[in-house]
Formats: structure tokens, sequence, C-alpha cells
């Protein structure tokens, strides 16, 4: 992707990069907010005007309503009346969760429906051709989500079937694709660094758009994680988009991009807000907490956002006391609007060579409240 990604300025490991997609240019570092079944939860697109990238998921999509349905609409951009880019997962991690009700070997994927109980059979063939129905503008290779903790023989096959997986994905893609889709490759093999070094060989041999580190914040110590990330991100072609599947705590964003991390994906923001949790410039908030019911000051004073412009803590505090879905939409708006001004910051610190400034003042913020 040497022509469609370029690393534009770097400061210390951290790269301020252009990356050109079919559906638009977005700069990174970038946080992607989940659209896990084509809609960011209680959010409405007009509502996240400042969201460069969505990530949607292709096993949810798949069992409903189906890539056929969604193509015969034109694709997701068109199904879910988005005009900027999206990237899709493959389903390896959801296939991960669903340990009770799958089994894998090989040729695939044989799992049951989590919502009817239907047998259905995934492949890396038709990972891909689903994401190609789906008009995906980053579309993941399939792969096999390695479980924490796994001992090194564990990690070691699930690593090998994983790049097994991603050359049948290269090879569909290839005599499958119109020009305007990615692909990336996801690098596995647990927190042995070794394993990760020769995942990464393998498929840079095959050669893909971008490269992901899959498997992680799945229940490993953050600092193991972060070392992990450390060691393997340089490692990573230099002129190829970088991607850390799954990993988004504010902290843990920070930590990473610090480390030469591009592309971020994560359910938090709008999770926690589901549960009245916001991040926030000092620190997070608990909107359940009693200390909150007569606050007139808006839920972060340094934030712009449209909750923190019009509403107080008071009145979102009555709102989730009151199970109000009014609620979770604010919040999950203040939370979405946290991450891109977060990263529209580290970007900007990048650009003036004051990450490490910044970022010591993020911490200090973050452990001062």
């Amino acid at each position: 992707m040497a022509e469609s990604f370029t690393v534009m300025q770097t400061d210390g490991q951290a790269r301020l990069g252009r990356l050109r997609l079919a559906h638009g240019t977005v700069a990174t570092p970038v946080f992607m907010p989940v659209a896990t079944a084509a809609a960011l939860k209680g959010v409405l697109p007009r509502d996240a005007a400042e969201v460069p990238m969505l990530l949607a998921n292709t096993f949810h999509l798949m069992l409903r309503p189906g890539a056929a349905a969604i193509k015969s609409y034109g694709g997701l951009h068109h199904f879910m009346h988005w005009a900027k880019p999206i990237l899709t997962d493959s389903g390896g991690y959801q296939v991960f969760s669903l340990s009770k009700l799958r089994s894998i070997d090989e040729s695939g994927v044989t799992f049951r429906s989590p919502f009817d109980g239907d047998r259905i059979f995934l492949s890396p063939e038709r990972a891909i051709e689903t994401q190609l129905d789906l008009g995906a503008d980053i579309m993941m290779c399939l792969d096999e989500c390695t479980p924490y903790p796994a001992d090194r023989q564990t990690a070691a096959a699930s690593m090998q079937l994983s790049a097994g997986w991603a050359e049948r994905c290269k090879t569909t893609y290839h005599l499958a694709h119109e020009g305007r889709s990615k692909l990336f490759g996801i690098v596995q093999g647990g927190l042995y660094p070794d394993l990760r070094r020769t995942c990464l060989a393998m498929l840079m041999d095959i050669d893909f758009d971008g490269y992901a580190l899959g498997g992680l914040s799945v229940g490993e110590p953050k600092e193991e994680m972060l070392a992990l990330v450390e060691e393997i991100a340089p490692q990573l072609p230099p002129t190829k988009p970088r991607y850390l599947m799954g990993v988004g705590t504010p902290a843990d964003l920070v930590a990473a991009v610090n480390r030469g991390m591009d592309m971020f994906d994560c359910v938090l923001p709008t999770r926690h807000a589901r549960h009245g949790h916001l991040f926030t410039s000092s620190g997070a908030v608990n909107l359940r907490n009693a200390w909150h019911k007569n606050k007139q000051d808006p839920p972060d004073a340094n934030c712009s956002c449209y909750c923190c412009r019009h509403f107080s803590l008071g009145y979102l505090h009555h709102l989730f006391r009151c199970q109000e879905m009014l609620g979770p939409q604010l919040a999950s708006i203040h939370n979405i609007f946290y991450y891109q001004n977060l990263f529209s910051a580290m970007r900007a610190a990048i650009k003036s060579g004051i990450l490490t400034t910044f970022t010591q003042h993020f911490y200090d913020e973050q452990n001062n409240n």
C-alpha cells in the first residue's frame, strides 16, 4: 500500500500518516468506532460527523441480514447511509468468542448461529467473498484469535493456521478483487515474540496492504500487551499501515500510538456510555453516582461535543436513574467525540514534535483525578 499510505512525519516511534481509500482519505493515527451490525449503537450518523472511519463486522452481517441483501443495496455504505471509509473485521474474534458453539480445522470454522442455531461454515474464501459483497474499504483476513493464556504449542499451532488462512484469503482476493478494497493480514502468535515475528515474515511473503496485530486485549495483563506491541510494531513494514485490533482504553491507545501503531478500534466508547460511564479530560465519570445529582456543570468542561455544550451532569444523572434512552445516546455522543478529539490532539502533537510532552500531560491529568 506504498502509494495509498504515506507517513508524513514521525515523533519517536509515533507516525503521522495519510491513508487513501475508496471512500476518502483518513489521517492517522485513527480510531474507528465499532458499528458491529452496520450501526453505531445509540448514535445517528449525523451525530458522528467527526468520525473519519467505522468498523463493521462480517460475522454479524453475514448472519443478519446477509451479505447478498446488503449487496443488493449497492453495498454497506448505501445500506447504512455512511459515505466515509469502512473497515470490516473478518469474524475471527466472534468465532473465538463462540468457543462452545464452533469447531475449527484447516478448512475453516463450523459454528452454530447464536441467533437461530443454524449450522454455518466460514472459510477464508467465504470471509473474503462476503467482505467483497459488503464493499468494505479495508477487509481483514480470517484468522484464529489465540486465547489467553495459551502455551507455546497451542499458540504456534494457532499462528500456523492463521498464516495458512491468510494465504488463501489473498488468493481469493486476487482472483475476485475489483481494485477498490484493501486487504490486511493479521499477525498472530500469542504473547510469544518469536512466534509473532515468524507469522509476520510469512505474511510479508504473501504481501498485504496493511498489517494488524490481533489476539490482544483478550485477558492478558496490559503490561505484557504493551511490551509485545513495543517489540513487534517497529518490525512491521514501515510503508504500510499498522493496525492494533480491539485495544481501546484511552491510556492504552496513547501508549500504543507512542509505540508506532496507526489504526485502532474498540467497543468501549459506546459500551461504557450505555452503562453511564464517560471518558473525560479529567478521567472517568460514573453518571449513576449520586454525587452528580445536583451538578449543573457540563460532563467535561474542556469538551465541545453536543452533549457537553447543552446538558449538565445532573441532567445526565437523572436520565440514567430514570432509564431514559436519551441518557445512553448523549453519553455515546460524548464518548465518541472524546476519542476522536484525543486522536486529533495526538496527530497535532506528532506534527509539532511534542508527543512526549502531550503524553506526560495526558497521564498526569488522568492520574490526578
